[in-house]
């Protein structure tokens, strides 16, 4: 059932003996990533061993309970033991996306709506600030367009783990799902007839691309610089700090005027940049492959959306996995928990089932 377990175990056997040998530790890049292959194997391995420990155990079981009757219930117990071990086996050989360990750059833009689209984009801020607090992760403010009113007319944020996320636990591997339009349905702030409309907001996930990942040519690149605008410091319209840097063969453009000096503004433009173009070229690679990054944003329009937030039924919906709940109070408090993973199990049982 599980023969390709066998070159794993091969392989696994391998890098621990290239990771035994300080020489390899001399070259810290060849290290981290043999050491990070040897992370994700080992879970596997275990599994592995646990299953055919069971099995074993099994067949003396049957053995016994023909002599002793008492036997047969061990059977039993151990045939369910080693059922459960045979689905996390299985789920662990799930072919992996290769960023589910790297940190995430968030995105989130208010779309049709006007200002009220820009106070849900500030609601849905604030959703993915608690629910990295909840677990431990860092945020950062990159850069933040806000609106008259205190929404986000666009905002960036950069999401990450505090420390070396263990193998498929990383921030992309729960927010990659988070992408899309998100279309709210409430009475606005602004609405003085209490009539209920519905906006949306787009969110754009990436995942944060390391310097050596994607290499850009400074020739290619166009900045501009021009002056802040909108709430801030005493810099604000007194000083060219704000940057646009437009990548020329791609045509893509990032802007930030979030910090107080041009350097700082062109370092965050830069780090977006770079992840942009990381998505872009996983994206083609991944044309025709049916995966979640399909489902990211691609314009912010209020009738291809990937959730519903109905607030005066408190209900949030999943389009995409057919997810219903009614706390929608607790989850904009950041409690994302059960809604990630009905996207979790969904992506993983298309893959269990495109594996076999």
């Amino acid at each position: 059932m599980f023969e390709a377990v066998e070159e794993l175990i091969g392989e696994h056997a391998d890098l621990e003996r290239r990771l035994a040998d300080p020489a390899v530790h001399a070259d810290q890049a060849t290290a981290r990533k043999l050491s990070k292959r040897y992370a994700e194997l080992t879970p596997i391995i275990a599994a592995y061993h646990s299953w055919k420990q069971y099995g074993e155990d099994i067949e003396t079981a049957r053995e016994l309970a023909q002599e002793d009757p008492e036997f047969a219930a061990e059977v039993k117990e151990l045939t369910a033991a080693r059922e459960a071990v045979t689905e996390r086996l299985r789920l662990l050989l799930v072919p992996r996306d290769p960023s589910d360990d790297k940190d995430v750059i968030l995105e989130i833009k208010a779309g049709e709506g006007g200002d009220e689209s820009a106070l849900f984009a500030g609601d849905l801020l604030r959703m993915y600030l608690r629910y990295a607090e909840r677990l431990g992760w860092k945020t950062e403010l990159i850069d933040a367009n806000e609106s008259d009113l205190g929404g986000y007319k666009d905002v960036s944020v950069a999401v990450k783990t505090k420390g070396n996320a263990e193998p498929g636990t990383g921030v992309w591997a729960r927010l990659k799902y988070e992408g899309g339009v998100h279309r709210v349905q409430r009475v606005p702030a602004t609405e003085s007839q209490g009539r209920i409309h519905t906006s949306a907001a787009g969110v754009l996930v990436l995942p944060e691309a390391e310097d050596v990942e994607v290499e850009i040519n400074p020739n290619e690149l166009r900045i501009d610089v021009y002056r802040s605008s909108g709430p801030g410091g005493q810099s604000v319209n007194t000083t060219d700090s704000a940057v646009r840097i437009t990548h020329l063969p791609t045509g893509i453009v990032v802007s930030c005027q979030n910090e107080k000096s041009q350097l700082q503004n062109k370092d965050q433009a830069l780090r977006i940049l770079r992840a942009r173009l990381l998505a872009a070229a996983q994206e083609e690679a991944d044309k025709e492959a049916s995966d979640a990054r399909r489902s990211q944003v691609r314009t912010v329009d209020r009738s291809e959306r990937v959730r519903t937030y109905n607030f005066p039924e408190n209900r949030i919906s999943d389009h995409r996995v057919g997810f219903k709940a009614y706390n929608l109070d607790q989850v904009l408090d950041g409690e994302l928990d059960a809604v990630i993973q009905a996207c979790v199990d969904a992506d993983s049982a298309a893959k269990l089932a495109a594996a076999q």
